[in-house]
């Protein structure tokens, strides 16, 4: 059996100052130089070289708010995306566990895009065969750069909305003993790395920015594993508002709504087991069309952007910051910022998952399918989109019976895949939930052993 090649702990990847420094500077290069390099395991976190949290304050000219809206940027991550994260926790969670070992066991990832390319870097990079295992009407860069890290595709019919199809393919796979899966939706790997690292960084990322403290986190559930950062603001801001943004065509939190939509990578018409619907404050329908029209204006639009004040050097900066869910949880967070009546001390931070560079496809199609796309046109979207963008769809899940309905969905997704009642049951009390989180302080300790 090959070695394992160990990366960094939890702690490590919130606070990169702690690896030894020859390593970091190592990893720093490699970031830059040789992106297949085991080491830039080592560059799996939100901060940048100076240990700052990848961020962008949106200007106000854009969102038409009073409030600062952060939103933290996952295109610095190996791979291009924050997704990596979870992959290599769960990988290497299994690894420490004696459960996945290098040469024996083929990774499976079921995805909808940005997990399987993760999943693809990591074991490109940690020496594992993967397949990835998602939805054949995606973006054809996904596809490209999951092959590209040499992982092999296992396409299920449907768009993003269809992930229940790659769920239950994943468990036909798994039958075979030589398969693993690094299951985003119900390992709770992913919801470890999201609360420990984007929860603390989110922390950070707002020091120095209105009163310092966060008044909304706003994040769209594919996994939930992103939603989980919002279980570490509440314990450290207990004011906190938590929203889970879903697209108004696939309102399953919502309301049990089912169709299909163009917000690659969430909207999965299912409650994941990883969600943890206690701390879910409000459920937010963002229209799937006014995301790729946003991206659209961010991308092509930046005289329009000047147009409206915005400094050219900001609108130039944010042209390739953002995915088409980036843009959702912008919008998320205008609606938040309005729905909450917050004022220029209070912050809503949300997280840009990925960046443009994986949706030119996603522009061309737009492009088809408008006959006019000129400046005029992008001005007018970004004050309809942006800076005009309603309260509106925005549900109050609070109450005991709201979050109910939360647990009655997941209990309807997750009996099917063999999860008990008791067991689905016990996540209804938040001591559930700390004895997840808990266990980041063994993984910290066994994996700096082991490696």
């Amino acid at each position: 059996m090959r070695k394992i090649p160990f990366g960094p702990n939890y702690d490590e990847m919130l606070n990169p100052e702690k690896i030894d420094s020859e390593i970091r500077k190592e990893a720093l290069k490699a970031l830059k130089d040789s992106e297949l390099d085991p080491i830039n395991l080592f560059n799996i976190t939100w901060k940048d070289d100076n240990n700052n949290v990848r961020k962008i304050v949106l200007p106000k000219e854009l969102t038409g708010v009073d409030a600062n809206i952060v939103v933290m940027l996952g295109k610095g991550f190996p791979s291009g995306s924050h997704k990596v994260g979870p992959a290599y926790s769960t990988l290497i969670e299994g690894c420490v566990d004696g459960d996945i070992n290098p040469g024996e066991h083929t990774i499976l990832g079921p995805s909808t895009g940005n997990f399987g390319i993760g999943v693809s870097y990591i074991c490109n990079l940690m020496g594992y065969e993967a397949v990835v295992i998602m939805p054949d009407n995606m973006s054809k860069e996904r596809y490209e750069r999951i092959q590209k890290y040499g992982a092999k595709l296992d396409l299920t019919p449907g768009s993003e909305s269809d992930v229940i199809l790659t769920l239950e393919r994943t468990y036909k796979l798994k039958e075979n003993p030589k398969n693993r899966a690094l299951a985003q939706f119900e390992l709770f790997p992913n919801y470890r790395f999201h609360r420990y690292v984007t929860g603390n960084s989110a922390v950070e990322a707002v020091k120095g920015i209105g009163n310092g403290r966060v008044a909304c986190y706003c994040s769209a559930p594919g996994s939930a594993g992103t939603l989980a950062a919002g279980d570490e603001l509440k314990k450290v801001f207990p004011e906190c508002k938590i929203a889970a943004l879903e697209p108004y065509e696939c309102s399953t939190l919502a309301n049990g709504g089912r169709g299909q939509h163009r917000i690659e990578g969430i909207g999965d018409k299912m409650c994941t087991l990883i969600h943890n619907v206690l701390n879910t404050d409000f459920v937010v329908l963002i229209k799937d069309e006014e995301t790729v029209q946003g991206l659209k204006v961010i991308h092509d639009g930046t005289e329009a952007l000047v147009e409206l004040g915005i400094e050219r050097s900001t609108a130039e900066y944010m042209k390739e910051l953002f995915g088409p869910s980036g843009i959702c949880n912008i919008l998320g967070a205008i609606k938040m910022a309005k729905y909450l009546k917050l004022g220029p001390d209070d912050n809503v931070v949300t997280i840009a998952t990925d960046s443009f560079d994986r949706y030119n496809s996603v522009m061309e199609n737009l492009n088809e399918r408008y006959l006019e796309v000129e400046g005029f046109v992008l001005k007018r979207w970004a004050k309809d989109i942006f800076l005009h963008q309603q309260d509106d769809y925005v549900y109050d899940y609070r109450r005991k019976d709201h979050k109910e309905k939360l647990f009655n969905q997941k209990e309807k997704d997750w009996l099917k895949f063999g999860y008990t009642k008791e067991y689905l049951d016990s996540m209804k009390s938040e001591d559930f939930w700390e004895n997840e989180y808990s266990k980041v302080l063994y993984y910290n300790k066994k994996i700096k052993e082991l490696r």
